[in-house]
């Protein structure tokens, strides 16, 4: 993958990234990571945030995976409210145990569509407080070559790549058996005396139907379980379970800026 590489006809929207411009030895010769041992403000607006395939399994452990938008892009839900990641502190860092998206980890570095050649080249976001002149490591050595950070960064963004491809596999797969529906996640408060309230649905998204998965012919589940494919619905199915935690780290959350104590 090409890192050197002049701007021009750059496109694309990706979230964090406020000013993503092609890694160029020539323009950030000088450029170096800053040491930063909690370094994740930069996603603590990210209330969903893209996941690939692969990562279900470790994700479903902290959050609920769903599926958004006609593509059904799956998703980490790490918040209830545009514009608030609940995993993501305020001092920039995240709870210890907490699964950290690939998407986040590659930050400050992504791939963005070239089109005048037709291709991905490797962009940096230069607006990013984690990159600077007076950093710690270095993006490029005396020779103007990329250093094995800067390598191994780049390695890193060109496997989420190939995994957000095979993840596009995923997902068509799931398309051709018809295995989505839309469901909801409610919550049903509790008054002072304990006695349920009203339900209120927190959220609409898509998701595997259970009831659709099940009624696939014996073939096609063997198929699914022979590709890889069941465990990741399993492990989606299993996930939505965080709705409940989620629910209830932002009760927390509210509580303690209301400057309630909670039991």
């Amino acid at each position: 993958m090409e890192s050197t590489q002049s701007a021009g006809g750059i496109t694309g929207n990706v979230l964090f990234y406020v000013s993503p411009e092609p890694l160029n030895r020539e323009q950030h010769a000088k450029l170096a990571l800053v040491h930063n041992d909690k370094p994740y403000g930069f996603a603590k607006t990210g209330t969903a945030v893209p996941l690939t395939v692969t990562e279900f399994a470790p994700a479903a452990l902290s959050f609920p995976v769903i599926f958004a938008g006609e593509d059904r892009v799956p998703l980490a839900v790490m918040g209830l409210n545009n514009g608030e990641n609940l995993f993501v502190n305020a001092d920039g860092s995240i709870d210890p145990g907490v699964y950290i998206p690939a998407y986040i980890r590659r930050y400050p570095f992504v791939l963005a569509n070239d089109e005048s050649q037709d291709r991905l080249i490797v962009c940096i976001d230069k607006g990013s407080s984690l990159l600077s002149d007076t950093g710690d490591t270095a993006l490029f050595d005396d020779k103007g070559e990329p250093t094995e950070y800067t390598q191994n960064c780049i390695k890193f963004c060109d496997d989420f790549e190939a995994e957000r491809r095979r993840t596009d596999s995923f997902v068509q797969l799931l398309k051709d058996n018809d295995l989505f529906e839309l469901k909801s996640a409610i919550f049903t408060p509790t008054d002072e005396a304990g006695q349920p309230g009203q339900p209120q649905t927190v959220a609409e998204y898509y998701g595997v139907s259970e009831e659709k998965l099940n009624a696939l012919p014996v073939e096609k589940l063997k198929e699914l379980q022979a590709n890889g494919a069941l465990a990741q619905i399993y492990a989606h199915l299993v996930s939505l379970v965080g709705w409940d935690r989620l629910i209830a780290v932002a009760m927390v959350r509210q509580a303690a800026a209301a400057g309630v104590v909670v039991n």
